[in-house]
């Protein structure tokens, strides 16, 4: 059995990332952030040979520079949770992790993590520190409808995900924050210059 780790990233385009933060910060910083934040993560995923990565890029046919050894796979139409489904039923028989790119505290420990739950769990998550998740991933026991009725963007969504998931073993990894908002990208500024 495979262990697939798939990327989720928008394509880095001025003023098509991060458009909350971007309000805030400009969209030029907002841009350099996304760019730094997924080139870090790619360059840390790719350098493990423990699984193997893929990226899903929206929209499908942008450009994007990717590590050796990264494959690339589509996204596709719908909310995140169709496009999640999506990605989850490229890789039928493999034990798969899907992680955001605006993590910028994930390491390639925490997905060997989520591997090892998935070892004994149906599922495992990453949660975030704003009611989501950074990190979702699967066992091929798989739920036919994991994200039906999810209240996307919301601080519901980890809740009624794992609603979905009830009466199946489900692992959480440590909280982690993603950068949305100003308050944010202040918080991970702040980390940064200690």
């Amino acid at each position: 059995m495979t262990n697939t780790v798939v990327v989720f990233a928008r394509a880095p385009r001025l003023g098509a990332v991060k458009r909350r933060l971007a309000k805030d910060i400009g969209d030029r910083a907002a841009l350099n952030f996304h760019l730094a934040t997924l080139r870090h993560l790619l360059r840390i995923l790719a350098a493990d040979r423990r699984f193997f990565t893929v990226v899903s890029v929206t929209p499908d046919r942008a450009m994007l520079r990717l590590p050796e050894r990264v494959r690339r796979i589509r996204q596709g139409a719908g909310d995140i949770g169709q496009r999640m489904q999506r990605a989850f039923r490229q890789f039928p028989r493999d034990r798969v992790v899907i992680i955001g790119s605006d993590i910028p505290d994930a390491t390639a420990q925490d997905i060997v993590r989520a591997f090892r739950a998935l070892g004994n769990a149906d599922a495992v998550f990453g949660p975030a520190a704003d009611g989501g998740y950074w990190l979702v991933g699967l066992s091929p026991r798989r739920p036919a409808r994991l994200f039906d009725h999810v209240r996307w963007s919301s601080e519901h969504a980890l809740a009624d995900t794992l609603q979905n998931l009830a009466g199946r073993d489900v692992a959480l990894l440590r909280t982690l924050h993603d950068v949305d908002t100003v308050e944010d990208w202040l918080r991970y500024a702040a980390k940064r210059s200690r």
